[in-house]
């Protein structure tokens, strides 16, 4: 049988340092032997926070900065009727594209061509230089990832299908919004018409799809963010007059969110900073 404990080191009322005391002879315990063989305290702690740091070298393959994932249910109905879409729908970007049958917006990059000077794009000047653009966007790597019809790239134009290098049409021409079976609602912007049929229009857009079922998925997402490096540069070159070009693609989105994160993170620093400033100097006696 071991002693009976000393009634001073009883919890109760007239005695609130039963916790503290056993808890000062841990420490002193603890510090006795850091004092002794203080080595293991040093190299433990820094073998073992390098040991799990090691797993940050594989954060950026971890990310989950897709803004779907992020902002939706993860088994929402919308996806699961989506998933019922493309399994009785499915889109082949290969063979037989078609805008229309995508369950998702696609991969794409698109280009808006404003006539400038209060013109139309459909004069000659204009749409000389939309071919000379157009022309730059379809460089090899893009005739190898492009969502492919009737056995060539699809069309990011229905008047480019259309005309080709014929030249604009001659005003009054082309009906709108629909002309011999093709929609032009989404191919021309800004239109004037006279009894349904085309004066002038304002903008005309440009949509270049890439293909996103098999291999080619991945390489699609670099064209565009290539494409997104590279635009500004290309049409700076072509020294462009009769139009301004704006662009767009399919990751835009996403590197806005991207960089909108990038740009949010020092202003939590300095929060951060501020706050444990504020904290410590208001303890200070």
């Amino acid at each position: 049988m071991g002693a009976p404990r000393d009634p001073a080191e009883r919890c109760s009322c007239r005695n609130t340092n039963c916790v503290e005391r056993p808890l000062r002879r841990l420490f002193e315990g603890l510090a006795s032997g850091v004092a002794a063989c203080p080595w293991p305290f040093v190299l433990l702690p820094l073998l073992l926070s390098g040991g799990l740091g090691a797993g940050f070298l594989f954060l950026p393959q971890r990310e989950a900065n897709d803004i779907e994932g992020q902002f939706t249910p993860t088994w929402g109905p919308a996806k699961a009727e989506r998933d019922f879409v493309r399994r009785h729908f499915p889109p082949d970007d290969s063979e037989r594209f078609s805008a229309q049958r995508l369950p998702t917006e696609g991969a794409y990059a698109a280009l808006i061509a404003v006539a400038t000077n209060g013109t139309s794009v459909l004069e000659r000047a204009a749409w000389e230089e939309l071919l000379r653009l157009n022309a730059t966007v379809h460089d090899a790597d893009y005739e190898r990832l492009c969502a492919r019809t009737a056995g060539g790239c699809d069309s990011p134009n229905a008047l480019l299908s259309l005309l080709g290098e014929a030249g604009p049409p001659a005003p009054g021409s082309l009906r709108f919004p629909v002309n011999d079976g093709v929609f032009l609602g989404t191919a021309l912007g800004g239109v004037e018409t006279e009894g349904g049929l085309v004066l002038r229009a304002r903008a005309l857009k440009l949509v270049y799809y890439l293909r996103e079922d098999g291999p080619e998925a991945q390489d699609s997402r670099q064209w565009l963010e290539r494409f997104l490096r590279d635009i500004s540069a290309k049409v700076a070159d072509l020294h462009l007059d009769a139009i301004q070009v704006t662009y767009f693609t399919s990751l835009s989105r996403q590197q806005e969110f991207e960089g909108n994160t990038r740009s949010v993170i020092p202003l939590f620093s300095i929060t951060y900073f501020l706050t444990i400033t504020f904290a410590v100097i208001s303890c200070l006696r």
